[in-house]
C-alpha cells in the first residue's frame, strides 16, 4: 500500500489547495525528462524566471486559476447552484463540538467532559432525540463538568438539541446563534485527544471548503452493464490495503458549518426520507453533498482515536451489504456520482519521526 504524506507543522497546510499534485510531473522529473534539457538552455530559462514580466505573468495565471476554482459549481438536481462563500472564508474562532448521542448518558458524561477540556473547543452541542428529554440532573451535570474542566477563561457554551423524534437527519440540523464556522461532528463513544483534534483543526482551516476527518472510506466501480453503474463501499481494510479513500465519516470530521444548512434546507426530500426508514448512511449523504459541492477530495487526518462504548452499527451482520446498498441508492437519488479518490493523509510533522 502506498500513500502521499502532508506533514504539517504548527503552520497546517493542506496539498494543494485541497487537490492533488501532479503524480505524472514527478515521475517525470524522477526519470530525468526535465533533467535532459541543454546546460545554455536551462541558464536561459532561469533568466527568463527571474524577470518581472514572468513574475507578473505567473502572478495573473494564479489568480485566474483561483477565480476559476472558486466557481466551479455546475447544476445538481436543483440545488443552489451559487457556491457559498462563506464556506470559503477564514474560520471564526475555535471549533463547536457536535455530539451525537442515544441512550449512553455514562459515555455522553465522558465524551462532553474530554471535548471540554480541548482548549480548540468554543462550544458544545448535543444532538438528542429520545423520546424523553435529559433530566435535569444530568444537565446541571454536564454544564457543571464543561466548567470544571474547560482550560480557558471563557468556557465553552453548552447546550441540548432536543429533536421530537429519532432520526439520523437530526444530527445535521442547521444551529442557531453560532460563533464558529469549525463544526467537529463525532459520536458519543469517540474520543479524539485534545491535540490530535487541535491539529486537524489547522488542517480544516487551510480548506474550508472541504471535510477533515479521522475515519475514511472508499468507492469502487464494481461493475457496469447497460449504462448502469454498481459501486462497492469499502471499509477500513480496503483504504489500507490499496491506500485510497473517497470519503471521511461524520463520526469524527470536521466541516462548515453551511453544510448544515444545505443538507436540511437543499438537499432532495427524497434522500432525507430514504435515511429516516433505513435508519442508516446519512455520513455517505454527507459527503456526497460536499463533494458535489467541491469537486474535491476530502482530507484523511492521521491521528489517535479510541472508542469507550459499546460497538455501533457497523459490527452488526450484514453491515457491508447494507452499505453498498445505501451509496448505491443514495447516488441513485442524486443522479450522479460526485466522490472524488484520493491517497493523501495529513501527518502532524511535529510527533512523526518516520519520512
Amino acid at each position: 500500500m502506498s500513500s502521499t504524506l502532508i506533514a504539517v507543522g504548527e503552520d497546517a497546510a493542506a496539498d494543494c489547495d485541497g487537490r492533488l499534485c501532479s503524480p505524472a510531473k514527478e515521475k517525470a522529473a524522477n526519470r530525468g525528462v526535465y533533467g535532459s534539457r541543454s546546460s545554455l538552455l536551462h541558464h536561459r530559462f532561469r533568466l527568463l524566471a527571474g524577470g518581472a514580466r514572468t513574475r507578473l505573468l505567473f502572478s495573473l495565471c494564479a489568480v485566474s486559476f483561483l477565480v476559476m476554482f472558486s466557481s466551479r459549481i455546475g447544476p445538481f438536481m436543483g440545488w443552489n447552484r451559487d457556491y457559498p462563500s462563506s464556506v470559503s472564508s477564514p474560520s471564526r474562532g475555535g471549533y463547536t463540538v457536535l455530539i451525537n448521542t442515544w441512550k449512553q448518558n455514562s459515555v455522553l458524561k465522558q465524551s462532553v467532559a474530554h471535548y471540554a477540556s480541548c482548549s480548540g473547543t468554543d462550544a458544545i452541542h448535543v444532538v438528542w432525540s429520545e423520546s424523553d428529554p435529559p433530566s435535569d440532573n444530568l444537565k446541571a451535570f454536564l454544564k457543571k463538568i464543561v466548567s470544571v474542566k474547560s482550560q480557558t477563561a471563557s468556557k465553552p457554551n453548552f447546550k441540548f438539541d432536543l429533536n421530537e423524534e429519532d432520526n439520523l437527519n437530526n444530527r445535521f440540523k442547521p444551529i442557531k446563534d453560532l460563533k464558529t464556522d469549525a463544526i467537529f461532528s463525532v459520536d458519543d463513544d469517540v474520543i479524539v485527544p485534545c491535540d490530535t483534534l487541535d491539529f486537524a483543526f489547522a488542517v480544516w482551516q487551510s480548506a474550508p471548503q472541504t471535510m477533515v476527518g479521522f475515519v475514511p472510506r472508499m468507492h469502487w466501480l464494481a461493475q457496469e452493464k447497460s449504462s448502469m453503474a454498481y459501486y462497492k463501499y469499502g471499509g477500513w481494510w480496503s483504504v489500507w490495503w490499496t491506500g485510497s479513500y473517497s470519503m471521511v465519516l461524520t463520526k469524527a470530521a470536521f466541516f462548515h458549518r453551511t453544510y448544515l444548512d444545505l443538507y436540511t434546507h437543499e438537499m432532495p426530500s427524497s434522500i432525507h426520507d430514504y435515511i429516516t426508514r433505513e435508519r442508516n448512511c446519512e455520513d455517505i449523504a454527507m459527503s456526497l453533498l460536499v463533494a458535489n459541492i467541491t469537486d474535491a477530495p476530502p482530507i484523511w487526518v492521521k491521528g489517535k482515536m479510541h472508542d469507550i462504548g459499546s460497538s455501533g452499527i457497523s459490527s452488526l451482520k450484514g453491515h457491508s451489504n447494507t452499505r453498498n446498498k445505501c451509496l448505491n441508492d443514495l447516488i441513485s437519488l442524486y443522479g450522479m456520482m460526485p466522490l472524488v479518490s484520493t491517497n493523501a493523509k495529513a501527518v502532524d510533522a511535529r510527533h512523526g519521526w518516520f519520512w
